[in-house]
């Protein structure tokens, strides 16, 4: 039984989720929904319980202190409400958690019931994943959706990937068999700066959502995060002859696969979202990630999110006779191609 008492009655409201995890390198996604959060005061309305979907040796509680009394937190999944003001005003119902560990259909289930008693018209969900991306370029997203319609629509890609897949790809088939229109944003992740934070991803999937639902984000101080991390990445690769070298490949390959895409409609989708933000006034566990061909890379380790500015860690030395392979575009659930135009606004 869901209740949903003390919730208002929601304005054209879209869900938005993000999970911690294998659909989660750098943190990039599940970054981007918990700044929405923030910057916008989400009202926690239900969780769900910890014991039927979380194996605890995994996922393990954390016990903290308040007030002198021990208390704790179990991992789970939030779902909590925001409403976006200005001349047409909606609401985002924002759906932040970690992966489950066991029943993923019912998981699935109970986040659609939700959506069915609230009124929801569209569900995006956000993800990360490895690829052989530079950290100098803007970072790729990819739109992908299993509806053919809603792609013509909405300019998506329709997913025709197969292989591994996390909860971000079960909860989109869930939704489609469902009827609820849904869509996923991955951002690709240079796979030799894997740790997290990535404010330069979570910017580039918050521009790409921006654009995707029609209204405007309030970026805080992600892009000059996002500069920061750049500039430190590029400091630490050139400290190291033989990353600076396989960067420089990355690079090669990248602007020679995106020379004949230098068109009008990516000016004409930076210069609209340049309009709303001059117009619209001021307001996991350890273990692998998805990759750019769906396998599971182990070379992720999990770092405290800490205070402060973000700090990336040393890039990995690439191997000597490694050569990029499939590019983000190849990751899963993200179809054939990519949004190469969608940058983030910290590349102005």
């Amino acid at each position: 039984m869901i209740e949903l008492e003390g919730v208002p009655e929601l304005i054209d409201p879209v869900m938005v989720a993000a999970f911690e995890g294998w659909n989660d390198a750098g943190d990039a996604a599940s970054t981007a929904v918990a700044h929405l959060d923030r910057e916008w005061k989400g009202e926690v309305f239900a969780a769900l319980d910890a014991e039927d979907y979380y194996d605890f040796q995994v996922n393990r509680p954390t016990v903290w202190m308040d007030a002198g009394v021990r208390k704790i937190t179990w991992p789970t999944t939030r779902l909590s409400v925001v409403r976006v003001g200005g001349e047409k005003p909606r609401d985002l119902v924002l759906v932040r958690g970690i992966e489950p560990s066991m029943r993923w259909r019912s998981f699935c289930n109970e986040l659609l019931g939700f959506a069915h008693e609230l009124g929801v018209e569209l569900v995006v969900i956000l993800g990360a994943l490895l690829g052989d991306t530079p950290h100098t370029r803007p970072v790729p997203i990819s739109g992908t959706t299993s509806d053919s319609d809603l792609a013509q629509r909405m300019d998506l890609e329709e997913t025709k990937y197969e292989g591994p897949t996390g909860i971000v790809g079960i909860l989109q088939e869930a939704c489609t068999h469902a009827g609820v229109p849904a869509v996923s944003l991955w951002a690709a992740v240079p796979h030799y700066v894997s740790q997290p934070p990535n404010p330069k991803a979570t910017l580039a999937l918050l521009n790409r959502l921006e654009d995707l639902i029609d209204v405007r984000i309030p970026l805080g101080e992600l892009p000059e995060d996002a500069r920061a991390w750049q500039v430190g990445v590029d400091q630490l690769a050139a400290e190291d002859s033989e990353v600076a070298e396989y960067v420089q490949t990355l690079e090669e390959a990248r602007d020679t696969a995106e020379l004949p895409e230098a068109s009008g409609e990516a000016i004409a989708r930076e210069f609209e979202r340049y309009l709303r933000r001059r117009d619209g006034g001021g307001s996991p566990s350890p273990g692998g990630h998805a990759t750019a061909d769906g396998s599971d890379s182990a070379t992720y380790l999990r770092d405290n999110p800490g205070a402060g500015r973000p700090k990336p860690q040393r890039p990995a030395k690439p191997e000597t006779d490694a050569g990029p392979e499939a590019g983000p575009e190849a990751g899963p659930e993200a179809g054939s191609d990519s949004d190469s135009d969608d940058e983030d606004s910290s590349e102005e």
